[in-house]
This record gives structure tokens, C-alpha cells and sequence, in this order.
């Protein structure tokens, strides 16, 4: 059976899950530097290892509200084609190995989550699982909007 690690993370009530090949780190607190003339779910930047890194608020960016900062908050550190993104969750639950034969199309909206942002869906212990695009989660514009911004600060 064909099955891949997930790293399963928690926006208000729901699990999400993305492959866990595109996770640099799980981070708890950050210092961030606010940015002017950003999206709204961009929260700042802060350096990580030598690289500048955009910390987003993955709740604000799928239209679910801004996130509520406690001590089970982390920031998933991923790599989108050749940027390196930090995304605040609620929480980070556990690694899951998730095999492809419980993976189903995504409906066209779960919840106010548009299909474009799912990868597929997956149910696992009576547990609906959303999986993440990453790829969509930051789109054409939006990438070099923050390339832009990485650049000034350079």
C-alpha cells in the first residue's frame, strides 16, 4: 500500500495535513517584523538560519479568521518552489502516514475553504482531514508580491 508522512496541524477545529517532505521546521514563538504594503494575512518577516522568512496567518489566508496566539501555536516552516514560508497554525498534532487510497477529490468548498487550496481529502479515524496545496496557498501574485518585499530588505 502506498502511503506518505503528513505532518497534521489544527485551524480552529479542523485537521489539515501537508507532506512532510515540504516541512523545513516546526517553530513555538518568533520575533517578526511587520511589513507595509502587504496582504492582510501576512503577519511580517523574521530571519530564520540566514534566510529571510514570510510568516503568514494560514487561518486569515483561507478566510477563517485571524488566528488567536496561545502556547499550543507553532509556525510551519515550508518550502513553496523556491521560498521558504512560515505559517502560523493553531497547533501541530502529530506526523501520520496517510496512504493515497484514502485520498479523495476535494468537494469544491469545505466549509469556506475553496477546493483550489486542497491537494484532496482524506478520513482517518472518523476524522476529516483537509490536505493542503501548498503551491495555491500562496499564489502567482502574492509570491512575487513578498519577493518584492524580501528583495527591499535585503
Amino acid at each position: 500500500m502506498d502511503t506518505d508522512k503528513h505532518i497534521l496541524f489544527k485551524l480552529k477545529e479542523q485537521t489539515f495535513a501537508v507532506h512532510v517532505q515540504q516541512i523545513v521546521s516546526i517553530e513555538r514563538e518568533l520575533s517578526l517584523t511587520k511589513v507595509p504594503r502587504t496582504p492582510d494575512f501576512m503577519m511580517g518577516v523574521t530571519e530564520m538560519r540566514g534566510i529571510m522568512t514570510p510568516i503568514i496567518d494560514l487561518r486569515e489566508r483561507l478566510n477563517l479568521g485571524g488566528v488567536e496566539i496561545t502556547d499550543q501555536t507553532r509556525t510551519l516552516v515550508v518550502q513553496v518552489d523556491d521560498m521558504q514560508i512560515g505559517m502560523l497554525v493553531d497547533q501541530a498534532t502529530e506526523v501520520k502516514d496517510i496512504p493515497s487510497s484514502l485520498i479523495k477529490s476535494a468537494p469544491k468548498l469545505v466549509g469556506e475553504i475553496k477546493d483550489t487550496f486542497l491537494l484532496g481529502v482524506a478520513t482517518i479515524d472518523d476524522e476529516l482531514i483537509l490536505l493542503l496545496d501548498l503551491e495555491q496557498i500562496i499564489q502567482f501574485t502574492e509570491k512575487n508580491q513578498l519577493q518584492e518585499v524580501m528583495n527591499e530588505l535585503d
